[in-house]
């Protein structure tokens, strides 16, 4: 999708995007199905729940008072999950994690952490988008992005649309919601100097409040970004978005305003490693 796509839907991702509100139906998606169980296959299932519960209690389970004569370096190394994947990157710019692995799983990682940026709350403010596109993007690439981002941001009828400030803000009493949250990713292209990643997510987006118009709702997506190894980092040279893989949603009851902004202003956000 373009930079110039309509925006008069309930939010968007990056300022790239459509968002389409997907309502629940009105029957519970997973009531026939239950319905419909036999009895045979409720014991089947309540015999494998009571196997998990058991086996998940002995692997919690102490050693009924006697130590154990191993050391305690040991015991550390023995009870310890073992890592997968890169080491999660250790530097920051600008409050994103940079300085990624020159591997697959580094590009994945980095594909991650930029989507999560690019499509936070903070690119809907002048200083702060300038400073997730100049540390994201290639230099070159940011050069040429910065004035479109600028002109879609900036555009004081899309932010009216959205009920933001002229600067991004969300009106007094109300929380404004722009969140990626990642699912997984796919290398689907790879070399020395570019890479392919192919990002699946779910992003809430949307005004928290008792007065809100635009209520926060949820999307999927999934976003291909095109790499380039610059300078030792991958950074962002464009990227393809398109609506998907959509789950089916459950009945669960929509959470209040007021538990929608405490959420959201007290859970921090994740550094991604693939």
């Amino acid at each position: 999708m373009s930079l110039g796509d309509d925006h008069e839907s309930s939010g968007g991702y990056g300022g790239t995007g459509q968002t389409r509100t997907r309502l629940p139906d009105s029957g519970d998606a997973f009531a026939d199905p239950r319905r419909r169980s036999s009895s045979r296959s409720l014991v089947t299932v309540v015999g494998v729940v009571v196997l998990l519960i058991a086996a998940i209690a002995f692997a919690n389970r102490g050693d009924g008072g006697a130590e154990s004569s191993g050391s305690d370096s040991d015991k550390a190394e023995s009870s310890a999950t073992a890592p997968t994947g890169q080491r999660p990157v250790k530097s920051k710019t600008d409050d994103i994690a940079t300085g990624y692995a020159h591997t697959e799983q580094g590009a994945q990682s980095a594909a991650t952490n930029y989507g999560i940026a690019l499509g936070s709350a903070d690119m809907y403010n002048l200083e702060k988008r300038h400073a997730i596109v100049n540390t994201v993007y290639a230099p070159d690439v940011a050069a040429t992005q910065l004035p479109e981002f600028d002109q879609v941001y900036s555009k004081e009828s899309f932010l009216e649309k959205l009920g933001l400030t002229k600067d991004g803000a969300a009106p007094s009493g109300q929380t404004f919601v722009s969140r990626v949250v990642p699912v997984g990713t796919k290398v689907t292209s790879y070399n020395d100097t570019t890479a392919s990643v192919a990002l699946w997510y779910t992003s809430l987006f949307g005004l928290s409040g008792e007065t809100s118009k635009n209520p926060v709702t949820e999307s999927w997506y999934t976003t291909t970004y095109q790499l380039k190894w610059v300078d030792g980092d991958w950074k962002v040279t464009g990227f393809t978005q398109k609506d998907g893989p959509v789950p089916v949603g459950r009945d669960q009851r929509a959470s209040t305003a007021e538990d929608m902004s405490k959420a959201v202003e007290e859970y921090g956000g994740f550094t991604y490693a693939r």
